[in-house]
């Protein structure tokens, strides 16, 4: 058992990069954090529609994006993923996430078992029908000098998609050089280098071009930023389901939402060394996501995971696309899953017909034990 999990460490270790985290970057995450601090006031009432959400995510958040998608695809009907591989990819095992799913590819990826996985999952329902992607919008980037996701791991997820989507919908952008980062127009590091925060300075607005394929008639942003960056607990609001996220997840709302517009709702999943503790504000301030979202009238959700030493062994705090955090962690029943879902509901706290509980697809469980009381 010993032996199992030092190759269980060192297998992580490889797989994460943990060498990337230094002193230096956790001291400055935490100076950076105290802006979220001013910000932890009592997030107002929103109303939002929940029946149109749109997801994305860099790296273990892409996988976690598109797990989430399939997961909930009668009412997410959009995603958007950089640097990203196949659904089910590491098929619950560290080893072969090491192997076929990051920076290279040992062997071949067998989709087709995938399939079967998948068509077991929609059978028990654990995710929502495949055939709801049909008609789902997909934004797909992969920059031609990320060696940390390699391009024939991207092309899987491609290759998923269209065999899932009409190709009308899926945009795949390929013939970039950026490397191993969230590209932007002006903040973040050299778009070459694939280090900490993962924001690049790439001169692309990869928040604007994949939001624009994803929903319809937005507006260009202006220069001006109305928002606020509210806090949220996420052990109080997903209990048990929250246990390898962090304690304090972060949601973006336009004054146009506080002032009790009905807005949209999007999910941005961060990446490996990218929650909060690790590069502070940087991937809820600095991606380009907000500037959209404020004038457009989008809600957007950053929920963040937390690193863990220990089992569930997590160095690098990525999103479990591997199943550290549970066997069920790329469908409706995975931990982590349900906890983002509850945060996502847990902001909708004004009603209309158009943002209830209904929107969101009530299980058979659910509505048996609403029948129950009602018959008691």
């Amino acid at each position: 058992m010993f032996k199992t999990a030092i190759k269980a460490t060192a297998l992580s270790m490889s797989l994460l990069n943990i060498s990337v985290l230094s002193i230096f970057s956790t001291a400055h995450a935490q100076t950076n954090t105290s802006a979220n601090n001013e910000n932890a006031r009592q997030l107002p009432s929103l109303l939002l529609d929940l029946s149109n959400v749109t997801v994305s995510g860099l790296s273990s958040g892409g996988y976690m994006a598109t797990q989430f998608q399939l997961a909930h695809s009668d009412w997410v009907k959009g995603v958007g993923v950089i640097a990203g591989g196949p659904y089910y990819c590491a098929k619950g095992d560290i080893t072969t996430a090491l192997a076929q799913c990051v920076n290279k590819i040992e062997g071949s990826v067998d989709l087709e078992a995938i399939n079967a996985q998948i068509a077991r999952y929609e059978s028990e329902g654990k995710i929502a029908p495949i055939s709801n992607m049909k008609d789902a919008k997909v934004w797909l980037f992969h920059g031609t000098q990320d060696t940390r996701v390699v391009t024939q791991v991207s092309d899987l997820l491609h290759k998923q998609y269209q065999s899932w989507t009409d190709t009308n919908n899926i945009a795949y952008i390929n013939d970039k050089p950026m490397a191993h980062v969230f590209p932007t127009l002006s903040n973040g590091i050299n778009c070459m280098e694939s280090e900490s925060p993962f924001i690049g300075n790439c001169d692309y607005d990869a928040a604007g071009a994949m939001l624009n394929h994803l929903i319809d008639g937005l507006s260009t942003p202006d220069d001006a930023i109305s928002g606020q960056i509210y806090s949220l607990d996420q052990h109080a609001i997903a209990g048990d389901n929250a246990k390898t996220l962090a304690s304090e997840g972060f949601v973006y709302v336009p004054e146009s939402c506080e002032q009790g517009t009905e807005c949209r709702a999007h999910i941005s999943f961060h990446g490996c060394n990218q929650y909060a503790d690790a590069v502070g504000d940087a991937y809820t301030t600095q991606t380009g996501i907000n500037e959209w979202a404020d004038d457009n009238n989008i809600v957007v959700l950053y929920p963040q995971t937390k690193k863990s030493l220990f089992m569930p062994l997590n160095p690098q705090g990525c999103w479990d696309w591997w199943g550290y955090a549970s066997s069920d962690y790329a469908n409706r029943d995975g931990d982590q899953i349900k906890a983002v879902k509850q945060l996502l509901t847990s902001l909708n706290n004004r009603q209309s017909a158009t943002t209830s509980d209904a929107a969101l697809g009530k299980n058979t469980e659910m509505n048996h034990s609403i029948e129950a009381k009602n018959n008691d």
